[in-house]
C-alpha cells in the first residue's frame, strides 16, 4: 500500500479521535482555540506513534521534538482557518470539520518532509 494512502487510513483513526476529543471539549464550553489545542496535544501523543510506526515505518523519541513543530504549525493554521470561516458564519464545527483533508496534507508534507525523512 503506498506510504500516502496509509497516512489517510491512519488519518481516520487519528482524525476520528482527535476530533472527538474537540468536540467534546467544545460542547462541554471550552472556547475553540483551547478546545483545538487540548485536542491538538492528545492528537499529538496518539499520532506520533500510529503515524510513525504504521505510515511511515519509523519511530524513535529522538523524532519527537520535530513531530511536536509540525504539529505546532498545524495548530496555528487551523486556529487561524477557523477564526477565517467562523468570520464567514460558519459554525465552529463544521469550521474545523472543513479543514479536516488540508490539513491532514499539510500535516504529511510536512511530517514527511522534516520528521521522518527516509534514512
Amino acid at each position: 500500500m503506498p506510504q500516502f494512502v496509509r497516512f489517510l487510513a491512519v488519518g481516520v483513526l487519528n482524525t476520528a479521535f482527535g476530533y472527538g476529543v474537540f468536540a467534546g471539549l467544545a460542547w462541554s464550553g471550552l472556547p475553540y482555540p483551547a478546545a483545538i489545542a487540548v485536542a491538538t496535544i492528545a492528537g499529538v501523543a496518539f499520532n506520533f506513534f500510529s503515524t510513525g510506526r504504521l505510515v511511515f515505518g519509523q519511530g524513535g523519541a529522538h523524532r519527537l521534538p520535530r513531530f511536536v513543530a509540525v504539529y505546532a504549525v498545524v495548530y496555528c493554521v487551523n486556529v487561524a482557518a477557523v477564526a477565517g470561516l467562523l468570520q464567514l458564519g460558519l459554525n465552529v464545527y463544521i469550521a474545523n470539520a472543513l479543514l479536516v483533508l488540508p490539513l491532514a496534507l499539510l500535516a504529511y508534507g510536512l511530517q514527511r518532509r522534516f520528521v521522518f525523512t527516509p534514512p
